[in-house]
């Protein structure tokens, strides 16, 4: 018996569209992830990347548990002495850019390395529920009926 290893030319990828409105960040990041990295698919291979393009909509709509709105910090140094800076999960999805903490928590669920920036490219998410990839006819997944904690409301 031997070791079956997927070929870049074989993967078969798919298009799937995830409604992130009232489901748990971290619940959503890491089953984003799996299907990112192909790891629900029996042909896994992981020096290739084989997992699907995800489309997420309405990511400004996800639900944060306890005090994760308030508490949790991003912080960023500007370069400059004493430029430390930091920002609540809380302003970000009010702000200009909701989408970026969806981005945030599946980025750091993938491996890093050339691997991993090529796996996050398939991901794209927008914080409103209009997406330009209708085109591409993608499968609808349910995040919220696969665990009833994946949704609060």
């Amino acid at each position: 018996m031997k070791t079956y290893s997927a070929k870049p030319s074989e993967v078969e990828k798919k298009w799937i569209l995830i409604d992130a409105q009232d489901v748990v960040l971290g619940r959503l990041a890491s089953l984003v992830a799996l299907r990112l990295r192909g790891k629900h698919k029996p042909s896994f291979t992981p020096h290739i990347d084989c997992g699907d393009n995800i489309i997420v909509i309405n990511a400004d709509k996800v639900r944060l548990t306890g005090r994760k709105r308030e508490q949790d910090i991003f912080y960023w140094h500007t370069g400059y002495p004493g430029g430390i800076k930091g920002r609540s999960k809380g302003e970000i999805l009010s702000g200009k850019h909701p989408q970026r903490v969806v981005e945030k928590a599946v980025e750091r669920m993938l491996p890093k390395g050339p691997l991993g920036r090529q796996q996050l490219r398939n991901l794209r998410v927008y914080a409103g529920t209009e997406h330009p990839h209708e085109a591409q006819q993608p499968e609808v997944l349910d995040v919220a009926s696969l665990n009833s904690k994946n949704k609060r409301g």
